[in-house]
């Protein structure tokens, strides 16, 4: 294929998932995937906070000991 044929079908591609994607987001239908990927996250953020949470703990228990 010629360069600029390879320009083309990249520009339409990528105009073609840029669609697809804001039919996805835009969608009223799709607010259960929406829902999906707020509680995802939502859910990742917590367990990220309590694992940084157990760290902070195991860190200030061995500062404890270093200094004492």
């Amino acid at each position: 294929m010629k360069k600029e044929t390879k320009i083309i079908a990249g520009v339409l591609a990528g105009a073609a998932l840029g669609a697809a994607v804001a039919l996805i987001l835009s969608s009223d239908k799709n607010s259960e995937v929406k829902d999906k990927v707020a509680d995802w996250f939502c859910d990742l953020i917590d367990s990220s906070k309590d694992k940084l949470a157990g760290v902070t703990d195991k860190v200030k228990d061995t500062i404890s000991k270093v200094t004492a």
